[in-house]
This record gives structure tokens, C-alpha cells and sequence, in this order.
């Protein structure tokens, strides 16, 4: 089963030179929380933006260039969306992390998603995929925690596909 996890602003900025835009200490233990034990999935760009091999995680990488080589006994290369029909088809769960191209291409195949919705607008050259909100059931809608760590508003909102 397919899953997207995804911090995203009010105009649906997600991120900007390959970087994310804000710093949600709250939110990024909610990634590892969520992920850790599983495998993400993600582009290029996301993978170089990671900085580095999370740990625990099982990596894949989907690229258009498979001459790509990323020597970590965590970290597969795939450039055929094929390849990722296990994924689908597990009954555990795998996260989509990014970026836009990847969030576009595997939505259709998504049963869930993490949501993190940042109230307020930023300057962005990335943005998440329109939802189309009939296909999708909100689950959990819980306000995160605002201090002077995480300094916006924000909430994470759990959806589930419907008759999927």
C-alpha cells in the first residue's frame, strides 16, 4: 500500500531550490515516527535533499536516469514505475515523500495520505498536486503544536481514499 507524506503550505508550496521552506522540529518527529521500519520513495532531487540515508528506512528511488548509483545496501534505484508494484500491492504501508513529479505520477495508486497543512503562504518553486477532495476521507484532523520551535500554525490532517 501506497501512503504520501507531505508538509504543505496554504497555497500548496512544498518547496523551494530543492529545500523545504520551514523548520516544524514537531512535524519532522512525526516523519520519522510514521516512517522508521518502512520504505520511502522518493525522486532524485528529494533523495539529494535528504542529505543523507535515513536510517531504518528502506530507500527507493525513482529516476529517469538508470545509470544512477547509490552505494547503500538501503538505497534502491529503479527508473521504471513497474518496479514499484509490490509497493503497491503490499499490505504494509510505504510512503511517498516527495517531490511533485513523484506525488503527480503514483497519486493514482495512493490509499492514504499525511498531510501537514502549515497555515501560511511561502515563495515556492514546488507545489503539491491538486487533490481532488470527493475521492478522499478525512480521517484525523489534529492541531499541531505552536511554540517558539515551530513557530506557525499548523495541523495534520489524515485522509483515506474512498471505494478504493
Amino acid at each position: 500500500m501506497l501512503s504520501i507524506i507531505v508538509a504543505v503550505a496554504e497555497n500548496n508550496v512544498i518547496g523551494k531550490d530543492n529545500q523545504l521552506i520551514w523548520y516544524l522540529p514537531e512535524d519532522l518527529k512525526r516523519f520519522k515516527q510514521l516512517t522508521t521500519g518502512h520504505t520511502i520513495i522518493m525522486g532524485r532531487k528529494t533523495f539529494e535533499s535528504l542529505g543523507r540515508v535515513l536510517p531504518n528506512r528502506k530507500h527507493i528511488v525513482l529516476c529517469k536516469n538508470n545509470r544512477l548509483e547509490i552505494q547503500d545496501e538501503n538505497v534502491q534505484v529503479i527508473s521504471d514505475i513497474k518496479l514499484l508494484d509490490q509497493y503497491i500491492q503490499a499490505e504494509e504501508e510505504n510512503f511517498v515523500i516527495g517531490g511533485a513529479s513523484i506525488y503527480e505520477l503514483l497519486m493514482p495508486y495512493v490509499n492514504k495520505m499525511y498531510i501537514t497543512k502549515i497555515h501560511q503562504n511561502f515563495e515556492g518553486d514546488v507545489y503539491f498536486p491538486k487533490v481532488n477532495e470527493e475521492e478522499w476521507r478525512i480521517t484525523l484532523k489534529e492541531k499541531g503544536l505552536k511554540d517558539e520551535k515551530n513557530p506557525y500554525d499548523y495541523e495534520y490532517i489524515n485522509y483515506e481514499r474512498i471505494n478504493k
